[in-house]
């Protein structure tokens, strides 16, 4: 049987969601902890590959197993087993063919700038001394919608058969003393938001005008956009399925 995992995670001590050779991961913590209570060797497949420190307010993942019904008490005994930045939220059986990966509809990403010092926030958002032009911001985030081809803000040297992708939707707003902006899309490349964060904040420094954002995305260079802002302020936020994939009773 095939079932799906949604959990949510603070990235801070983990390299990573993806299982790594010789450094822990949030794959890796959960697998272990499946296997036990199961009583057999357990893989789990995630909805993406959330890099080191970043954090995952809602994920998916798929496992399967030879057991047909799951205990009712098992997301309990499951979040027993996991340390405290990791927690199960559910688990429900799903058709044998869905991958948490590829039937994922859309990906949402929240990065969270903090306008003030705030000594219970260091490690949930990234510190901007510098004023922002937040209008001019929010103007060039909107330039994002008229591309498919994000290849200037991927990581370099990374081994993807395209960078196309499609946005749906970006949004950028204060929330207290805090700059939200979020990003919908049906994928992302590595590294993505983090440079596209970086590049709109060069624009609010005035670093960039807000045409210039035509210019670096079809330059396809990566050095041609703005500094990849620190991981910590990074959140999955929301992933979407079609409800055809539950396994009804």
């Amino acid at each position: 049987m095939r079932y799906f995992l949604e959990l949510t995670y603070n990235g801070k001590d983990y390299h990573g969601w993806q299982n790594q050779p010789n450094a822990i991961s949030v794959q890796e913590v959960i697998e272990k902890s499946l296997s036990t209570l199961l009583n057999e060797t357990i893989s789990i497949f995630g909805a993406g590959r959330t890099d080191a420190g970043v954090h995952a307010k809602q994920m998916f993942a798929h496992f399967d197993t030879e057991v047909d019904f799951l205990d009712e008490d098992l997301v309990y005994k499951l979040n027993s087993f996991l340390p405290k930045d990791i927690a199960i939220l559910d688990i429900f059986k799903v058709k044998p063919d869905t991958h948490a990966r590829f039937h994922a509809l859309s990906r949402a990403y929240l990065y969270r700038i903090s306008l003030s010092k705030d000594v219970f926030n260091n490690d949930g958002a990234f510190y901007l001394k510098q004023d922002l032009d937040i209008d001019k911001m929010k103007e060039a985030s909107k330039i994002l919608l008229h591309y498919k081809d994000f290849q200037c803000f991927s990581k370099s040297n990374t081994d993807v058969n395209t960078y196309n992708c499609n946005i749906m939707q970006t949004e950028l707003e204060l929330v207290n003393n805090e700059l939200h902006f979020t990003v919908t899309a049906d994928r992302f490349l590595r590294n993505m938001v983090r440079a596209i964060v970086g590049t709109l904040i060069n624009v609010g420094l005035g670093k960039l005008e807000v045409e210039d954002l035509h210019t670096i995305i079809k330059s396809k260079n990566r050095s041609e956009a703005g500094f990849s802002v620190p991981a910590h302020g990074l959140y999955l936020i929301e992933v979407k399925y079609p409800e055809s994939i539950k396994l009804t009773e």
